[in-house]
């Protein structure tokens, strides 16, 4: 399991420019049951994703495709979680075992 934080970086000012794309990018991710929740780093910081069925070199390549990643909008970090407990309703994070 992943969680990327996309923190707003020098372009910032261009992140209108690429929000459709970007948002295309977030949907495909969905879409293709990697990403499990996406959102705002608050007050205003950038965005995170919460990825999960892929493995950290699969989506180190997905992130250097977001095409606010690509144009300096934000920049990333991954951070990979090896889940040990979990609420019963978060189960389908848990390894198998």
């Amino acid at each position: 399991m992943f969680i990327v934080l996309l923190r707003f970086a020098e372009n910032r000012a261009a992140a209108a420019d690429h929000m459709p794309a970007h948002q295309q990018w977030i949907k495909q991710g969905l879409n293709d049951q990697v990403f499990v929740l996406v959102g705002g780093i608050q007050p205003g910081l950038g965005g995170a994703v919460l990825a999960h069925n892929t493995s950290l070199e699969q989506l180190e390549r997905r992130v250097a495709g977001d095409p606010f990643v690509v144009h300096r909008v934000v920049d990333a970090e991954i951070l990979q979680i090896e889940p040990g407990m979990a609420d019963p309703r978060l189960g389908f994070l848990m390894p198998a075992r």
